[in-house]
This record gives C-alpha cells, structure tokens and sequence, in this order.
C-alpha cells in the first residue's frame, strides 16, 4: 500500500527540485516587503490585489516556477474570469499581471514575461 505524503512533504518535493534561490526568496516573503514593493511600483493594494498575489503563491507552491508567462496569464485569466479576467488584472497591474503579481508575491517571474501580449507592458 502506497504511504500518503503529508502536505509538508508535498511541498519539500515540488519546491525541492527548484533553485534555492527560488524558494529562498519563496520562503522569505512577507506582506510588508509585497507592499514597499507595490509603494515603489506606484500601487496601493487592495483586497483585489492580495487576491491575485495570494493566487500566484500558492499557485507556484503547488507547481514550482513556470518556464511561459502565457502559461501563468492563462491560469491567472480562468481564476480572475468572473472580474473581467486580463483587462481586469491588468487594471490592478498597469504593468502587467505576470510581471507585477509575479514579483510582488515573491515568486519567480518567467523569463518571457516583457511580452506584451502576456505579462508587462513594459
């Protein structure tokens, strides 16, 4: 009979196969460092910002890094679908919801995500 992994042990393998200092700035993350970040970035959160950021974490909890921003844009786009989906999120992150999400939940942003059509506008 196969043993159940707890879900700390679920974690340890997801995030353990990612660089450490993935899951370094992951573990490290804070609300006050999300917030001087969106401060700087000209945002001022709001319940609807904590709730794409939240997504984003524990979306990368369960899957790790993802290598496609499109990939990250589809699942933020059905999660944020009754608000509107990308030009909701977009109305939230001016400079894009996989760019801005991405950084101010502390995960990683994937490396294609100045692509217009998918994470930044910039």
């Amino acid at each position: 009979m196969a043993q159940e992994l707890s879900d700390r042990e679920k974690q340890e393998l997801v995030l353990g196969i990612h660089d450490d200092d993935e899951t370094k700035a992951f573990h490290d993350w804070t609300e006050a460092q999300a917030e001087a970040l969106a401060q700087k970035m000209g945002l001022s959160l709001s319940d609807a910002h904590w709730q794409v950021i939240k997504f984003l974490r524990v979306q990368f909890e369960n899957t790790g890094p993802s290598s496609r921003a499109h990939e990250v844009a589809e699942g933020l786009e059905e999660r944020f679908a009754a608000e509107g989906g990308l030009k909701y999120l977009y109305r939230l992150f001016p400079g894009g919801p996989v760019t801005q999400g991405c950084q101010l939940a502390g995960v990683p942003v994937p490396p294609d995500s100045t692509n217009p059509s998918f994470g930044s506008v910039a």
